[in-house]
C-alpha cells in the first residue's frame, strides 16, 4: 500500500479563522519548520482580497521569498476565481487548489456564486493551471452536509465529482466543511470515487466540530484516500460556514500513523514543536492533544 500522504493547511485553513493577523515573518517560520518535518504538501495560503479576508493578505508575498528557497515539502495554495489564479500563477506556486461547494448556500456565502457556475468557472481555471505546467487539485466542499443546508445529496456531490473527471481532472478532495461527516459516508463516498476512476486520487479534509474527525479519517485511509488534509494543533475552520471549528490535528494523525509503524519519516518533534509555538501565540491551548501530551514513543524513551 502507498504511504499516506500529508497535506498541512494550518497556515490557511488554520490562520484564517482567527482575528489577529500573524506577522509575515512569524508565519514564514512556521511554514518552514513544517515543510521542512517531513510532511508532503503545506497549504501557504489563499489569494483572496486582503481586505476581505486580513489573514491572508501577504500569501503572495510568502510565495515569493519561499520560491527562493529549497524545503522538502511541495507548496500548495488556494484559489477562488480567475483573479487568484491570475495572482497565483505569478508568483509560482506549485500545486493550484480549487473548490466548488455542493451547497448552494455555503458556496454563495464563500465565493458569491452558485454551485453550477462555480463548477464550470472552476473546472476552466483549473485547465488553465493544468496548461501552465501547474500540479492541480480539485475539490466538493461541504461534501458530507452544510451547517445552513444541513444534508447535502449524495449526487448531487458525485455530479460535481464526474464533471471533474469528465474534464481530465483525477486529484480530487472531498471536504467536510461543516464537520458533518461520520465514518461510514467517508467511505462510502471514496469507495465511490474510486469506482468511477480507479486512477483517482482521493484527498479527505475533514473537520472535528462534532467529535468524529478522526474516526472519519482513518475511515477515508481504509476506503483508500491517497493524501490527508489537516491543521497544526488542530487550527482553523471555514468562517463562511455556520459552525466553524478546527481540522484533524498533524501531529495527532502523525502520531497515529507512526504507533503502527507509518511515515516514519516525518519528525514529530518538529511538527509538535511548531503546534507549540502557535499555541503559545495565541496565547490558548489548541484542540490537538499530542502536543500537549507528548509521543507515546518519547514518553518511553525518556
Amino acid at each position: 500500500m502507498k504511504p499516506i500522504l500529508i497535506h498541512e493547511v494550518g497556515p490557511r485553513d488554520g490562520l484564517q479563522a482567527e482575528s489577529a493577523v500573524v506577522p509575515t515573518e512569524l508565519k514564514l517560520d512556521w511554514i518552514r519548520r513544517m515543510a521542512d518535518s517531513g510532511v508532503d504538501i503545506v497549504q501557504v495560503g489563499s489569494f483572496v482580497r486582503g481586505d476581505r479576508m486580513p489573514q491572508m493578505a501577504d500569501t503572495d508575498e510568502l510565495f515569493r521569498i519561499l520560491a527562493k528557497e529549497t524545503h522538502g515539502a511541495l507548496l500548495s495554495g488556494l484559489v477562488l476565481n480567475e483573479k487568484g489564479l491570475a495572482r497565483a500563477l505569478d508568483v509560482g506556486v506549485p500545486l493550484i487548489c480549487l473548490g466548488v461547494s455542493a451547497s448552494e448556500t455555503h458556496s454563495r456565502k464563500n465565493t458569491g456564486m452558485g454551485t453550477e457556475e462555480a463548477t464550470g468557472r472552476v473546472i476552466a481555471m483549473a485547465l488553465e493551471a493544468k496548461a501552465a505546467g501547474r500540479q492541480v487539485q480539485v475539490s466538493v466542499q461541504s461534501a458530507f452536509g452544510c451547517g445552513f443546508e444541513g444534508a447535502i445529496g449524495e449526487d448531487r456531490v458525485l455530479g460535481i465529482v464526474v464533471a471533474y473527471l469528465e474534464a481530465g481532472l483525477t486529484a480530487i478532495s472531498l471536504a467536510d466543511t461543516a464537520g458533518h461527516a461520520h465514518p461510514e459516508q467517508v467511505r462510502r463516498y471514496v469507495r465511490r470515487i474510486l469506482g468511477l476512476h480507479p486512477g483517482a486520487e482521493v484527498t479527505a479534509h475533514i473537520h472535528d466540530t462534532y467529535g468524529l474527525g478522526m474516526a472519519s479519517v482513518y475511515a477515508a485511509m481504509e476506503a483508500g484516500a491517497r493524501t490527508i488534509e489537516t491543521s497544526f494543533g488542530g487550527l482553523g475552520g471555514c468562517p463562511f460556514t455556520k459552525v466553524a471549528a478546527g481540522n484533524v490535528p498533524t501531529e495527532d494523525l502523525v502520531h497515529g500513523l507512526q504507533r503502527t509503524g507509518q511515515r516514519l519519516d516525518i519528525d514529530l518533534v518538529s511538527l509538535v514543536g511548531v503546534t507549540k509555538d502557535v499555541a503559545k501565540h495565541f496565547g490558548r491551548e489548541l484542540p490537538g492533544c499530542v502536543y500537549k501530551t507528548g509521543p507515546i514513543q518519547a514518553k518511553v524513551m525518556a
